[in-house]
């Protein structure tokens, strides 16, 4: 074999194996990306303290017109069905919901 053989085999020998050793890497930002927060049951201890209920329209004296959407706790993009909270980490709230933490977005 010639040395430019050798040199073309070796730098793909090389090339496979750094691929190989980032294939793992490819993968994690479309893991977070699929891994959805689950959502906040009225069931849960925090959202029973906090009087929490996933229809503010069926919610007992809460301010008129007051939702998780127009919170400012609420980490949810607007006009989202639903999003995070401060109030709630690593869950997600409905955005038409609503709980005793509710405060106006500034």
């Amino acid at each position: 074999m010639n040395d430019k053989t050798n040199l073309s085999r070796r730098r793909l020998l090389q090339q496979v194996a750094t691929g190989a050793m980032l294939l793992p890497l490819a993968g994690v930002p479309f893991a977070n990306a699929y891994a959805a927060d689950p959502l906040v049951t009225p069931d849960d201890p925090t959202a029973k303290a906090l009087k929490y209920v996933e229809d503010a329209s069926k919610a007992s004296g809460m301010k008129p017109g007051s939702h998780c959407g127009n919170c400012a706790l609420y980490q949810g993009a607007a006009g989202s069905a639903q999003g995070g909270c401060a109030i709630f980490p690593g869950k997600q709230v409905k955005a038409a919901g609503v709980c005793a933490s509710w405060a106006p977005k500034a």
